[in-house]
């Protein structure tokens, strides 16, 4: 029996697990028995997909969608372990102290938060990476009211944070860039700016943090503020496995792929470790409009290249940019120049649809399938017509 092993429980992983269950469907002329041969597995501790992008939202615990109701329909195995090591002259990973033997594999692991490690009170930061992560600020600041919090990075993330949290209380943005949104460039920045003035949250750009105390905050320009809460969210890397896959990582640690996203003649990689071409000027970001696709056509590469079967370019959609920005609405943009299509409610309609489609199909094999099958997803959100429903993920 071959064996696809998927690392991973994100977007990317469990799309992988889905694009590898539709290759097995599809078996060449003749031979119906060779997608029964095909075994697959995703490895991951987890129980649940976390739904990433909204662990900004107030109640972390919506954002997650039980896997079994997501592998169980198209008969995916879920081994719960770590993966700690990979050989790839074996063929074989680490994952619990057990040794998984694999024909064909899948690297999805992902990528976490980059925190400072030599910051002085760095145990006192918070983030929302992880779902423990975001239960564990909600919980904090559940039931405190005007708190006070300080908000590190003024990038996707950042801005999310702060202009949902800027509802129940006071938010200082603080960021080492001149410029809010810098990695977004200024086609967004008067509507983002607008919006932080609207919801009265503070600036400070040009500073960094130099501290982290019981109750404040130290600035690199001195000053030193109240704060309930600190909230990182500077920097993203790719899982230090890749560096079991390749020596050659780009500035994010990810894994160079080709167009069909394999990496060595066994290993594809997907999602937020692959640095995959989007065209011929841009590589992929690190965010579910992208791990989504790249899963869907790793997984079903890998199951294609064991079961004799073409593969499948990585063809994906347009590229757009959401921002929820909280009681100042939203705002939605088209291109790698980020032009703005849509702000305020208007533009909070779309982060919430998206934030929707995002959802897997579960407990249905056939609408999961077809789901995998879909790569390149148009997303027609403006303008919005009532008969214009949101696209499935």
């Amino acid at each position: 029996m071959a064996r696809v092993v998927i690392i991973g429980g994100g977007f990317a992983g469990v799309w992988s697990a889905a694009g590898a269950a539709l290759a097995r469907t599809r078996t060449t002329p003749g031979d119906t028995s060779a997608g029964a041969d095909l075994h697959i597995t995703l490895i991951t501790p987890n129980e649940h997909l976390v739904l990433r992008p909204r662990l900004y939202e107030p109640e972390p615990e919506l954002a997650k969608v039980a896997l079994s109701k997501i592998l169980d329909p198209i008969g995916v195995e879920h081994r719960r372990a770590w993966v700690n090591t990979i050989d790839t002259d074996r063929r074989v990973v680490v994952a619990g102290g057990e040794e998984i033997v694999y024909d064909r594999l899948v690297l999805a692991a992902g990528s976490a938060l980059v925190r400072p490690r030599d910051l002085p009170g760095n145990e006192r930061l918070f983030d929302i990476d992880t779902l423990e992560a975001a239960r564990r600020l909600a919980d904090h600041l559940r039931g405190r009211e005007n708190h006070s919090v300080v908000v590190v990075g003024a990038g996707f993330t950042g801005l999310e944070a702060a202009t949902e949290l800027a509802a129940r209380g006071r938010v200082l943005l603080v960021d080492r860039a001149q410029a809010i949104g810098e990695q977004l460039g200024p086609g967004p920045r008067t509507a983002i700016e607008a919006a932080l003035d609207e919801l009265g949250v503070e600036r400070r750009l040009g500073t960094t943090l130099e501290e982290v105390g019981d109750g404040y905050a130290v600035l690199s320009d001195g000053t030193k503020v109240l704060a309930d809460a600190v909230v990182w969210s500077v920097g993203m890397r790719a899982s230090e496995l890749t560096r079991q896959i390749s020596g050659e990582l780009d500035h994010l640690g990810r894994v160079p792929v080709d167009r069909h996203l394999r990496a060595l003649p066994e290993v594809f990689v997907a999602g937020d470790t692959a640095a995959a071409a989007f065209d011929a000027e841009h590589t992929v970001m690190q965010a579910c409009q992208h791990a989504t696709p790249l899963g869907k056509v790793a997984g079903y590469n890998a199951g294609a290249d064991l079961l004799g079967i073409p593969p499948r370019d990585f063809t994906p959609g347009p590229y757009v940019t959401c921002l929820d920005l909280g009681g100042a609405g939203g705002i939605f943009t088209r291109g790698w120049d980020r032009r703005v299509m849509a702000v305020g409610a208007d533009g909070k309609d779309i982060k919430q649809r998206i934030n929707q489609a995002i959802h897997p199909p579960v407990d249905d094999a056939s609408r999961i399938l077809a789901a995998a099958d879909r790569v390149h997803i148009e997303l027609p959100f403006f303008p919005r017509t009532q008969e214009d429903p949101p696209p499935a993920a």
